[in-house]
Order: C-alpha cells, then structure tokens, then sequence
C-alpha cells in the first residue's frame, strides 16, 4: 500500500498544476491488480492485456508494469524529444508493454496496458480484440494463457453504451476470450454527477445483470478483503471461462483533476474526505495494533519509496528521452529514414490464373453433403458460367484476393452485420443446408492443403464495440487481414470514435500501426437518406495531408513517389470501380511494407451491373491496384473539349449518357480510385494528356458531400504546379448541397439533371438541387 501512495503524494508535490488523474482514495486498485496478476502466473497465465480510462494510470503504470518513474517525470519535462513521426499524447493516455518474473511461480507474465483517448470506455472493444488475437496467434483456444483485465469508472460503467456492446460479445464463438475481469473504480461520483443522477439502478454494475455476470462489492478501505476477492476472481475466470465484475466501493479525494476543486459541487462529501484517513494509514494501524509490523518498519518503508522517486526525480532532470519508449522502435528518427530509403516500388499483386480458377472453381461449386437454397444455386451455376468466360465479379474479385492470401498464409478475418451472406446477397461465404441436417459449409476454409484460417462471422448489431474489437485484433496479428464491413456505409456513424480516436490518429499519437480494412457500401441509389452515402468527407477530412502540399513535377515522375506518400499517410481511401481494382487492393494491403488502415467504398448496384465486371487478364502477373484509371477509348486527346473526373459508380452513369450521346471524341472520362493518399503524380500525367479541355470534376454526392471539397484544391494545386492556366477554372457538375438525399424520386430528377449538365456544349457548369 506504501508504493501507490508515496507515488501520489510525490506527483502531487512535484506537479500541482498538471492534470494528474490520481488514485487517491482507490490506492488498493494496486495491490488488487497485483493479486490478480500473480493468481494468473499460477493458473497457467503468460499474457494479459490492461485496459483502463486515465484514474490512476500512471500510477499503475509504475507500480505494476515496472515502467521507469524517471520516465514518467520526463513526460511531464519540457525538454523532452518525440520522434518526428510522433505526434504523441497526454502524459496519461500512452500504452506501455513489460515482461515481469512472477516471485511465486518464478515464470514471466507479459503485461500490456493499451493506449487510450479520452473517450472513456473506447478502449474496452480494443482491448477485447487484442486479447483474442493473441490468442490466436497461440493457439490459446480456451484463453488458458492470455486474458484481458478492464479497469472502468462507475458513471462510465453505467453511461457508456459500449460497455454493454462489448459485454455482449463475451459470448459470442468469434469474439468470446474465455472470460474478463472487469474492475470498477467506484468512487460514487461521475465528474461532478451524483449517482442518483447518473444511473436508475441501485449499483453502477447492474448492467451486469443482462448477462449474469457475478459481481463482488468490496469495500476498498479494507484491503484483505479486496486480496481476497482478487484471487477469487481469478479462479472463478480460469475455472469457467467466464466474466466477472470486481466494484472496488471507494472515494476521490480531490476533483476529477487535481485542479478541479470538487468542493463547488460536493462540499458535504468533501469535508467528510477531507477528514477520512487514507487506507494505508488505516491499514497500518491495524497491522501495528496487531503487532504484525512495527510503526519504524513502516515509517522505514515509507522512507525508501520517497528516496526512490526523489531520486529519479533528479535523474529526469538531465533526460530530454525515454529510457524505454512506449512507441515502437520503427518510429524512432533514423529507423523511419531507412525505411524511406529501402521501399521504393508499388507491389504487383497479379496472381497465376492456375490459382486464381481454383478459388473460383470451389467458390462456385455445390458442396456434396448438402442442400443449397434454389436461388443459391442458380448464383453458384453463374459463377461458373463466368469463370468459362474469363470474366469476374466483385464477389469473385474479393474470393480471389481472399483465397490467394489463405494460400500465401495470411490469416483472414471478415467481421460485421450479415456479412456471411452479405448485405445484398451476392457473398455467400457461408452456404447452409436446407434440410436443416448437416453444419453450414465455409466456402473458402479448404480450398489449398495447408492454407491459413479463414474466418467469416456475423457480428451483434453493432457498430461502436465490433469495429472497436477489429482494429484491436488487426494490432496484434499484423500479418492478416482483418476486414470489417458496414451493413451500410452510413453506419459507421455509430463508431465515430474508433475511427477519430484510434484508426486515423493511432498511428500519429502512439506508434500503433494497423492493416484493418473497412468496406463501407456507397452510393447514392435512391435509397433514402440513410443507406445512400459512406460519408467519404469525413473520412476524407482525417487524412493527414496538406492541399498545398504537391511536390515538384521533378518529385512527381520519381518511382518512389507512390510509396512514399503511403509511408506519411495516416490512411488509404479508395473508391474501386472495378472489381480487378478491388482485388488488387486487398491484395496489396498485405503485400505492403507499411501497415495502414484501408477504408474501401464498395458498390451496391455494381455487384450485378454487367458492364462493371473485370476480364481475369486484369489479375494476372504483372498487373497491380491502378490509383487511377485513364480513357483509353478517346482516339486524338488533343480534341477532347471536356475532361470529366469522377470516382467510383457515377462512371457508369457517365459512361452510358455519353455513349448515348455519341461523345467519345469530345469528352474523356477518367476514374480516380485512389482518393487518398492523393495520386498528383497520375493526375500530372492526365492532364498533361488532355491540354485543350475543361476540366470538371463530377459526382453522384450532394457537393457539400462527396470528395469534391478534398479534390479541388489539390487539383488546383497541382495545375499551379504545372504553371497550367486552368487551375482557376475548374467546373463542377453534380448535385447540390444537402442536409441529407432525399425521396427516390427527387434523386432521380437530380440525377437528370446533373448528368445533362456533364454534356452540356456550355463551358458554365451548374448545380442542381
């Protein structure tokens, strides 16, 4: 009890102006997890994944994962140095990983405490995925040897509905660990909210009761029963693969911060504090008063914890960086430098068609052993039929990228809401016998001997904890790819905070870098408000690049140009048309020598538009992701009076009314599918190509929708770039601004209207509403 208290009675001294989040009154939180710790070692565990909000991290950080206390200080130092490829975060948000020897069992225990934002309660799905990815990569079926222990609040416990998301999928076969230890730091007030204010159930885990979770309430004034209750929570873990809740019953001494004076609010409770003893004190008495310990071994004890710190206090003084760091090692300076140097080159992820018609041909056959749904079958036949042909579509396309990485080795893990069958029935990874007799068939589990695990499963509805549990297990099975795909793109509204916390940001604030893959279907259809757009401007505003950023033309022609734009990006967005494109770039999400998150727009009409499907010579060696894709049909470029410029479906769409039209000549289309990082090096090209056409940027979103705000500048930067007089007269056609699509029949006059305005003679471009 002395170390976490001598530790908050220094940090207090040494920074009474910084936030600090102590753990004054819950200081047993310590020997708790401790206990915890050590039952594990002796239980068989040899890894476990801490998740906690700010309360008293840094203090667990020192006291249980052994990090240096002359690190802590140097965080809090003015002169301390990050890495350039490190923005960082607050002193109490990093991560931090420790191997400890178990006095008693005399075996190492791994311990990693994730990073965390702000938003509490975010890291509880993370953690979870985490922990079941590392217990996949050891073959830890039944979470024997790697677990997971939560640390929450009380009003977080009780408000945050991620919680109960998460405590849903505990268990579900594909997202179970084999139970967790949740322990609620209840210091019976939420900020400066009132239980009575923050909740409607007489305990703050009674969230608990949805899935019969046992909880213990310990009082954290009396430590042995906290020990007790620890161990005993341990054992009912290992026993019954189950969760289980610890509500540690305590206080908070000062305010939310040390700065925040609670007395506004609270004074009654304040006063009651300020008079209450803390525990070690309490605790002390009782072990002298018991003649288990003398007052000088106590008064000893406490001494040496201060040296100690005061100690590394001075030491820090002299220190501008980490003793150990608690971001990878690639990040450091010199590390990123070679890495620049070392990968130049864009991948190829063409595939030999030998392999590519074995995965077609078990991809559309009828498994023996069982009865396929008649309208199943006519889809597999169709398959078929279209591998003779040598033609493929987007669910071939990403069977193909699927199959070729099971065979390469790579783990793959598809996750979200009905994607087994897939939202618009075109998937059918799992096929399911309809006499009800034998178990449902994984198409892809068997399609080479010795192929990697595929896994396919149906998520709860939700967003917020599934996309969260994802991006965790992508962190630490680095090697595969873990995909996540909306039922609609929109839905991802619900898991806002897991893309602007942790999927854009992870890698800037702490080094976290993650192959994660989110397939989000868009497309304005018709469909209403709600399942037309992905909302691409938002995730088009995260990326991590400047519009006035567009290197030289000398910059632009060098090979290396591609790869390093993806070494400084925080994210790739792509909107494919094709589905040789879509192949290629779950492909070469795995070939790539950087790891960053992949946010794919997929279609919706396309999957069965026929003019959207891709020849296999497309696949083949040699042939990789295309960021763009030119026009090849237009005879002399010197005569095109207009170049369009699109991503995604509205292609076809132009396509069509241009053909109608009989335009080829006047008018070229080219489909930027790569939108980020932004691919200027292609685009110099192109409109070089074209130098007597206006240039019009076109799209099937509202214009304060769409790419059209991330697009335009760069063109014009890029135009400016070449010393290109139309850089200040770059048109748009499209729909106008919205709060959101309307009725399918107001879409369908817009799209009119927009698409005639694309083929206008007129060089004045006007939106629509």
């Amino acid at each position: 009890m002395h170390r976490p208290s001598r530790f908050e009675e220094f940090m207090n001294t040494k920074y009474p102006a910084d936030k600090l989040f102590g753990l004054e009154g819950c200081e047993v939180l310590i020997p708790c997890l401790d206990t915890m710790i050590e039952q594990a070692s002796e239980r068989g565990g040899e890894m476990i994944f801490l998740g906690m909000s700010h309360r008293g991290r840094l203090n667990v950080m020192v006291n249980i994962l052994g990090m240096p206390m002359e690190d802590v200080i140097t965080l809090f130092n003015e002169q301390l140095l990050l890495p350039k490829a490190i923005s960082g975060d607050a002193n109490y948000h990093f991560g931090y990983t420790c191997q400890k020897r178990m006095p008693k069992t005399d075996k190492k225990m791994e311990i990693q405490i994730e990073n965390n934002p702000s938003h509490v309660e975010s890291v509880t799905p993370v953690v979870q995925g985490r922990t079941r990815a590392a217990q996949y990569v050891r073959n830890d079926i039944h979470g024997d040897r790697v677990m997971s222990i939560i640390i929450h609040g009380d009003s977080a416990f009780t408000g945050q509905g991620v919680v109960y998301e998460t405590l849903q999928l505990a268990a579900l076969p594909n997202y179970q660990l084999g139970g967790t230890i949740h322990v609620v730091i209840n210091n019976q007030i939420g900020f400066t909210t009132d239980p009575w204010d923050s909740r409607s159930s007489p305990y703050c885990t009674d969230i608990a009761k949805v899935t019969n979770v046992p909880v213990f309430h310990v009082n954290a004034d009396d430590p042995e029963a906290v020990m007790f209750v620890a161990g005993l929570a341990v054992e009912w873990r290992m026993k019954f693969h189950r969760d289980i809740i610890i509500d540690l019953v305590c206080y908070r001494r000062f305010g939310h911060n040390e700065a925040d004076p609670p007395e506004y609010t609270h004074p009654a409770m304040c006063k009651k504090i300020a008079e209450h003893m803390p525990v070690y004190k309490l605790y002390a008495d009782q072990l002298i008063k018991d003649k288990l310990v003398s007052e000088v071994q106590m008064m000893e004890e406490a001494t040496k914890c201060r040296s100690l710190y005061c100690a590394a206090f001075e030491k820090a003084k002299f220190m501008n960086h980490l003793v150990k760091n608690p971001w990878p090692e690639e990040y450091e300076d010199d590390a990123m430098e070679k890495m620049r140097k070392r990968h130049v080159r864009m991948p190829d992820t063409g595939v030999n068609e030998g392999v590519l018609k074995r995965i077609g041909e078990v991809f559309s056959t009828m498994p023996a052993e069982i009865r396929v749904h008649k309208r199943l079958a006519t889809t597999l036949l169709q398959r078929r039929e279209m591998l003779n042909m040598r033609m493929v579509s987007w669910a071939l396309a990403e069977a193909f990228a699927f199959g070729t990485l099971l065979r390469e080795g790579v783990h793959v893990r598809l996750s979200g809401q009905d994607v087994e069958r897939g939202t618009f029935s075109h998937r059918h990874h799992i096929l399911h016998d309809q006499n009800g007799v034998h178990a449902p068939v994984s198409a892809l589990s068997d399609v080479f001997p010795g192929q990697a695990e595929y896994v396919v499963c149906n998520s709860s509805l939700s967003e917020y904890a599934v996309l969260g549990f994802e991006y965790g297990y992508s962190l630490e099975n680095m090697r595969s790819l873990i995909c996540w795909e909306a039922q609609f793109g929109d839905f991802t509204n619900n898991a806002q905070c897991v893309l602007d916390q942790y999927i854009s940001s992870g890698e800037k604030k702490w080094g976290l870098n993650s192959r994660i893959v989110l397939l989000l279907p868009h497309g304005n259809e018709g469909m209403g408000p709600e399942h037309s757009s992905a909302r691409p401007e938002r995730f088009l505003q995260g990326c991590l690049d400047d519009e006035e950023g567009c290197p030289s033309v000398g910059k632009l022609a060098k090979p290396h140009f591609p790869m390093h734009q993806l070494l400084d990006c925080n994210w790739q967005i792509v909107n494919c048309s094709t589905p040789a494109n879509y192949f290629h770039v779950l492909h070469r999400q795995v070939m790539l020598p950087v790891r960053k998150p992949l946010i794919v727009f997929t279609p919706k009409s396309l999957l069965r538009l026929k003019e959207a499907e891709s020849p296999i010579d497309d696949m083949l060696p040699g042939t990789q992701f295309q960021r763009v894709i030119t026009d090849n049909s237009v005879a002399n470029p010197a005569a095109v009076k207009r170049l369009l410029i699109c991503s995604g479906r509205v292609y076809y769409d132009l396509a069509a009314r241009r053909a109608k039209q009989g335009l080829q000549n006047k008018i070229a289309i080219i489909r930027v599918e790569q939108l980020s990082p932004f691919p200027y090096d292609l685009l110099w090209m192109e409109l070089r190509k074209f130098p007597n056409a206006k240039i019009v940027w076109t799209q099937e979103e509202h214009k304060n929708m769409g790419p059209y705000f991330y697009v335009k500048p760069r063109l014009c930067t890029l135009l400016m770039r070449m010393d290109d007089p139309r850089h200040w007269d770059i048109g748009y056609a499209g729909r106008g601004a919205a709060a959101a699509c309307g009725h399918n029949i107001n879409h369908k006059q817009q799209l009119e209207r927009f698409l005639t305005a694309d083929f206008l003679p007129s060089t004045v471009i006007i939106t629509f509403c």
